[in-house]
């Protein structure tokens, strides 16, 4: 909370007391059990005052079990994410953040942290809070935009006509997108993990991902990566593989299986809920953001290294370089290329020749 800010400036309404309607709830070790955990969306119509996450910032190991693991930060899109709960301080909805990167081969690669359910209580005269969550990755992706160079506009353009005529399920929607499982760090079997307040501890946060001069709060939570779930149909299955692993190549292995991924979610102050708007709004953006289509109130950062030093994908691989005209192109890295090579060799079809003809020009 800013220096000059006061707790007059919050909306009017505020009861508050279900942090107390239990002794269980208290910190220093808050037990949220025996509340149920429904559908996220199944109660906007209890939520009266919201807390809106501005600035959601997340962290993970870029080489997770090496002795400098490279720990990346970055804040995802900003202005999708909020808390919901009613005036007495009972949570009942929870919208995670989204974000995306831009493969070479594969045009928008999305992905959400989808909340399953959530519980939990938030307290405005002491700006604390404790909830408890579950949550599912989803990644997808989505047609190429804009001008490309001709070679890679090509592959794209093959795969996403033979994936959308699909009647597999292949993840070019939200709605097929693929189900990354999560679970508390270290216990595989519970997919239920907490969101607590204050930063993260464990490991240093640089400046730049603290917001204290603007933020009401803090608070934070960390989830372990798990596997994909199968969906049934094995080449599906094969490509949803090879789409998580240039998501990751991408990414810096953001959903590695193992990974952990942190994030400190920085909140505005306390408002009124326009029910209307939030279902709107939670609606909207389960429609999603597309990496390179845009986002509400603007993109989030640029992954950095805590000494702000960018981020860079594919920084160790080697790029071809192509050009058309004046435009200087990048093609086609290496390892995307070696991925798709193989996920194809169990392919039959023109597509795959077709395909395959234009990987051997690159």
């Amino acid at each position: 909370m800013k220096a000059n800010q006061t707790l007059e400036e919050i909306p009017t309404g505020w009861i508050g007391g279900f942090e107390e309607s239990n002794p269980e709830f208290a910190y220093p070790t808050p037990n949220l059990t025996s509340l149920p955990m429904p559908d996220n969306m199944l109660n906007i119509d209890r939520l009266q005052r919201q807390q809106a996450v501005k600035w959601p910032e997340f962290s993970w190991e870029t080489q997770m079990g090496q002795p400098d693991p490279k720990r990346c930060y970055q804040m995802f899109a900003p202005d999708i994410s909020r808390i919901g709960y009613t005036d007495e301080g009972r949570v009942y909805s929870i919208i995670c953040p989204q974000q995306g990167i831009t493969s070479p081969t594969f045009g928008s690669l999305n992905v959400e942290v989808t909340v399953t359910g959530t519980r939990g209580w938030v307290n405005e005269s002491n700006k604390e809070l404790a909830a408890d969550m579950g949550v599912v990755g989803k990644v997808w992706f989505s047609p190429p935009k804009g001008e490309k160079n001709p070679i890679i506009k090509g592959i794209q353009d093959l795969l996403w006509d033979k994936l959308r005529g699909s009647s597999y399920p292949f993840p070019t929607t939200k709605a097929q997108a693929i189900m990354v499982t999560t679970h508390k760090v270290g216990e595989p079997d519970q997919p239920v993990f907490p969101l607590r307040k204050g930063l993260s501890t464990g490991f240093p946060i640089p400046d730049f991902a603290k917001h204290e001069d603007k933020a009401w709060s803090v608070a934070n939570l960390e989830v372990q990566i798990g596997p994909i779930i199968k969906t049934g149909f094995p080449l599906v299955d094969k490509f949803n593989q090879l789409i998580m692993d240039v998501f990751n190549l991408g990414s810096g292995n953001m959903l590695q299986q193992k990974n952990v991924l942190t994030w400190n979610v920085w909140f505005t102050p306390p408002q009124i809920v326009d029910q209307g708007e939030w279902a709107r709004h939670a609606w909207k953006w389960r429609q999603s953001i597309d990496a390179d289509h845009g986002s509400p109130e603007g993109e989030g950062t640029a992954a950095k290294y805590y000494d702000g030093t960018p981020f860079k994908a594919f920084s160790s691989l080697e790029a071809g370089l192509l050009k058309k005209g004046e435009d200087l192109i990048v093609g086609v890295k290496n390892e995307e290329k070696a991925k798709l090579t193989n996920f194809l060799a169990e392919i039959e079809g023109d597509e795959k020749n077709k395909v395959m003809s234009f990987l051997d020009k690159l």
